[in-house]
């Protein structure tokens, strides 16, 4: 790729995985308590995994900052700072780092001579549920619903199931797109102007 397309390039992929998030998040979602279950962190770990970590944070970024200027994007095709006084606020704010974590772990166990790449995008995208999503869904739950701890971790338990298989076929849709472009995920050097 010429040095004068690149950063034209990760521009048209970043606006196109916010906007992946936002169709994602956009589509009903599951009532189960004060967050519904949706498509979002499907999307958010996708942008990560076939991104790499600094356009898949960038690609979360933007969402968010759509959606706080007042965009509808939000799950429930809410917008606005508004939806900072929703228990589901931790869960938000935790997608750039979420798509920048499974990027990072994508590119350092998933890289192009590993075997098995299916099984190192799940375990990136899931490790960075785990670590980044989840403890920050449950920070969201207890400041702003006003739960207990483990009224928050028992809220968000149910959410554990539906992101496995997130997970899965984040990893599944990677591994195609790894396939038919394979430089996707390697690491880049910033072009000098």
């Amino acid at each position: 790729m010429s040095a004068g397309k690149q950063p034209t390039t990760d521009l048209a992929l970043i606006a196109v995985f916010a906007a992946l998030i936002a169709v994602f998040s956009v589509v009903p979602g599951v009532p189960v308590g004060p967050v519904p279950i949706t498509l979002q962190t499907l999307a958010v770990i996708l942008s990560g995994l076939v991104l790499g970590p600094w356009r898949g944070f960038a690609a979360a970024a933007l969402y968010l900052l759509v959606g706080f200027a007042g965009l509808p994007v939000f799950a429930g095709g809410a917008g606005g700072l508004g939806v900072l006084a929703k228990p589901s606020i931790g869960y938000l704010l935790s997608f750039p780092i979420a798509a920048l974590l499974a990027g990072v772990f994508a590119r350092w166990l998933a890289g192009p001579e590993r075997r098995a790449r299916f099984l190192w995008l799940f375990l990136s995208g899931f490790g960075a549920s785990v670590l980044i999503v989840h403890p920050a869904g449950i920070l969201g739950l207890m400041v702003v619903a006003q739960m207990s701890v483990n009224a928050a971790i028992a809220t968000d338990l149910v959410f554990w199931p539906g992101d496995v298989v997130k997970n899965l076929v984040a990893a599944a849709i990677a591994v195609a797109v790894h396939k038919a472009f394979p430089a996707l995920l390697a690491a880049r050097a910033p072009v000098a102007a």
